[in-house]
């Protein structure tokens, strides 16, 4: 972090991405956990604190701590030890401080100041023992499926978010039984549970999904934000008959049992719940969109492609967040996207590849998706492999590229204005390693290909050359395209 101005204008400009933070991580952040007052135009933002974080090292202790999205570039920091300033003069360039007099027994505040006045003192941190932080889990005990095969437990998917605004973040944790599928792959699989947990190891609550809801990688998309803005997360899920909230309320009907003999779970409702994330209460349930009627429409009738599920955060109006849920990629694509204000889970729009006009738009999602504001207008739109729909649920661009297993979004060439997409394809083509404009679509330089490309990568590695490398089938390439060699 010796370089904080280029990362805060580097946040600033990406603002569209949702960071979750460490300490040690830049993102817009407020103090206290009382909503405020946003003026016209600025995004709601988190409630966090400060998030002192003290590391014992060879050579004393590693300080780090948040830089709030409410202060601007010229705040500067004092760091104390057990009540004395450890730094001669405030700290203008970093939020981390090497104090080489610490030992374990240290506590460490952090204050900002501001024009030359210090601030209320942030709370105080002790020293980690390890570089790292040891939360303890309660594993879910194992099962038997019909078929009378064992498995237990293994944690698996997490996020993170203010459950109880406290400033602090909670770790929202996904349990996975050991004989979870892929879509591809037949046969039962144990319930899924969904975990949350203080950073001490205290579980705020458990969410069972139930019998209806399939374990595996493709399944169980939750969201964790604060999507109303009263300074606490909430939790967003798929659930079906059987999934059982947080405080042990039962939604739909308990005794229906939807999967097949081969383990699939291919008719029965299927429900979108917003869950309270301090308690784990289902707060609102409505039927998931889009429904999946028949399931050979969505690219093949034995049930892989039917349950590919993303999902997102964006700020759609570039003032507050929307949820966003999604079915589909290899064939039929559709999203949804959904406000929830004041108790109530309102549907904004839907971009369906079946609508007349969007046929171009089939066939191109991806595993994964981004979500920015790629068009330069405050307002998020999100992109899905191969293809972008706008904040408005129009379509903005497809590529016709196909499918692809990896993508990367950002600022990559700060050379070009905007942002650039790196992605790469299952199906071979001129440009199956692609680079692309994001808020076009617009191929800036690509890779003929004959083969899949299933993986990719794209991150600042070489200073020798500006912005970002990415790297595809063996090759690494600076973003202006060109190729560095095959040894990386």
């Amino acid at each position: 972090m010796g370089n904080r101005s280029s990362l805060w204008k580097r946040t600033l400009r990406t603002a569209g991405v949702s960071l979750l933070s460490s300490a040690l991580l830049v993102t817009s952040l407020g103090l206290g956990n009382t909503p405020v007052t946003h003026a016209a135009g600025a995004r709601q933002m988190e409630y966090l604190d400060r998030g002192v974080v003290a590391v014992k090292t060879g050579t004393g202790v590693f300080v780090s701590w948040r830089l709030l999205g409410t202060e601007g570039s010229n705040v500067s920091f004092n760091v104390y030890r057990d009540g004395t300033k450890v730094n001669p003069t405030p700290i203008t360039n970093s939020t981390n401080l090497q104090d080489a007099s610490g030992t374990s027994s240290s506590k460490y505040t952090v204050r900002a100041v501001v024009s030359g006045t210090e601030q209320a003192a942030s709370a105080a941190a002790s020293v980690w023992g390890n570089n790292y932080l040891s939360v303890p889990l309660s594993v879910p005990a194992g099962g038997t499926t019909p078929d009378g095969v064992a498995y237990t437990y293994s944690a698996n998917d997490a996020s993170a978010g203010d459950l109880d605004g406290d400033g602090e973040y909670e770790l929202i944790v996904k349990w996975d039984p050991s004989n979870s599928k892929d879509n591809s792959q037949s046969g039962y699989t144990g319930e899924v549970f969904i975990d949350a947990y203080k950073l001490n190891g205290t579980r705020l609550w458990r969410i069972s999904l139930g019998k209806n809801i399939r374990a595996g990688a493709h399944y169980t998309q939750f969201m964790v934000y604060d999507l109303d803005g009263d300074g606490k997360a909430e939790v967003a899920m798929k659930t079906a008959d059987g999934t059982k909230d947080g405080t042990g309320v039962v939604i739909g009907d308990a005794s229906k049992d939807y999967r097949n003999s081969s383990g699939y779970v291919l008719s029965g409702p299927e429900f979108l719940t917003v869950f309270n994330g301090q308690t784990g209460k289902a707060l609102s349930t409505v039927n998931y969109e889009p429904a999946r009627g028949n399931v050979s429409s969505w690219g093949d009738n034995y049930g892989n492609r039917v349950d590919r599920f993303l999902a997102a955060i964006a700020y759609l109006d570039g003032e507050r967040p929307s949820l966003v849920m999604a079915r589909g990629y290899y064939t039929r694509t559709v999203l949804v996207a959904y406000n929830w204000r004041n108790g109530q889970l309102t549907k904004q729009w839907t971009f369906d590849s079946n609508t007349s006009g969007n046929s171009g738009y089939a066939g191109q999602g991806n595993h994964n998706l981004s979500v920015a504001d790629v068009d330069g207008d405050g307002k998020d739109e999100i992109v899905y492999g191969a293809m972008a729909v706008d904040d408005n649920g129009k379509g903005l661009y497809t590529t016709g590229l196909h499918h692809g297993d990896a993508m990367h979004l950002s600022d990559l060439d700060p050379d070009r204005p905007g942002l650039e997409v790196f992605q790469v394809h299952e199906t071979p083509s001129n440009a199956g390693v692609e680079f692309r404009d994001a808020g076009t679509g617009q191929l800036i330089w690509g890779v003929k290909t004959t083969k899949d490309i299933g993986r990719g990568m794209a991150a600042d590695i070489d200073p020798r050359y500006k912005g970002a490398e990415v790297w595809a089938d063996g090759s690494l390439y600076t973003a202006k395209g060109q190729k560095l060699g095959t040894t990386l």
